[in-house]
């Protein structure tokens, strides 16, 4: 089992900070202040872009592909309908880089973070702000909802995941996970007790979540770790990172199955954010400008 790259598109001017798509399109934001869209079964540009005021640190795609939100480094937050191709609302309701959002579907919420760890809550249905938590955890670098709609996560500078009651908005838990960061982590496929974390300190760690207890650690990358992945059903994960490495992990023993370099046809500089296509497909992006399209071969 190993990774093999299905395409590598280098369009951009600046790094690539974030992805996301839908169907065979993807969308990327970067420095160049550009969101621009491919097509990744003919590697070309989607004849769509957006030019925002500042660097695009985040990008999320909502109702199913229908709307796309921008999220700048000066805490703008942009709502595009992509089928009418003009912005319906522009919020100035961060001040700081907005790091994380994330769709509650059945709640009909969008979730923000930014810099100053700051935490909003909107109404999708009519894009008021219910809710704007000063949370004083430092950057929330990412923001995740359970299945149910019922339990928020959030990954923070502080170190911590701390975990929310979507009715209320009150925090039921909060555990330390990473030294000078946590930066991201995925709840485990079938597994709703136990979460996978990485943080700045280049680790990798499972939680119990009903008694917060570490299942195991290991030390996975160089430096900082951006995002994690599961593929497969759940039987692997993936991992990019500053080091401007990707590793495909065995999720059974946390064996390293393979390590994707620039030598290796991978990223030369710093891989920022990974976009899950299916079980089998990924697409990461990063500092170096580029766009790579990777497919778990058997």
């Amino acid at each position: 089992m190993h990774l093999i790259k299905r395409l590598e598109i280098s369009a951009h001017a600046g790094a690539v900070y974030t992805v996301d798509g839908h169907g065979h399109f993807v969308y990327t934001g970067s420095g160049d202040q550009f969101v621009a869209k491919w097509n990744l079964e003919t590697g070309l540009q989607e004849k769509f872009s957006i030019r925002a005021e500042k660097s695009v640190y985040k990008i999320l795609l909502i109702e199913e592909g229908q709307k796309l939100v921008i999220g700048t480094s000066a805490g703008a937050l942009h709502i595009i309908d992509l089928a009418a191709r003009k912005e319906i609302k522009h919020f100035v309701q961060h001040t700081q880089a907005i790091f994380s959002m994330c769709e509650n579907r059945i709640k009909k919420h969008l979730y923000s973070g930014d810099a100053s760890g700051n935490l909003a809550v909107w109404n999708t249905g009519n894009w008021e702000l219910i809710l704007f938590l000063p949370l004083e955890c430092g950057k929330i670098r990412s923001v995740t909802c359970d299945e149910s709609g019922n339990q928020l996560f959030l990954a923070c500078q502080s170190g911590e995941i701390k975990i929310f009651d979507t009715a209320t908005f009150n925090e039921t838990a909060s555990f330390f996970a990473h030294e000078n960061g946590t930066n991201t982590f995925h709840l485990w496929p079938g597994l709703p007790s136990t979460l996978l974390s990485a943080g700045k300190d280049g680790y990798i760690r499972a939680w119990n979540l009903e008694s917060f207890e570490k299942i195991i650690e290991i030390p996975a990358h160089n430096f900082g770790i951006y995002q994690l992945a599961f593929l497969n059903d759940g039987q692997n994960f993936v991992s990019v990172s500053r080091d401007k490495s990707i590793k495909l992990w065995d999720s059974s023993n946390f064996k390293v199955l393979q390590k994707i370099e620039r030598k290796h046809g991978g990223h030369s500089h710093a891989v920022n954010a990974i976009y899950k296509k299916s079980e089998n497909e990924f697409v990461t992006v990063g500092d170096d400008k580029r766009i790579i399209h990777w497919e778990l071969s058997f």
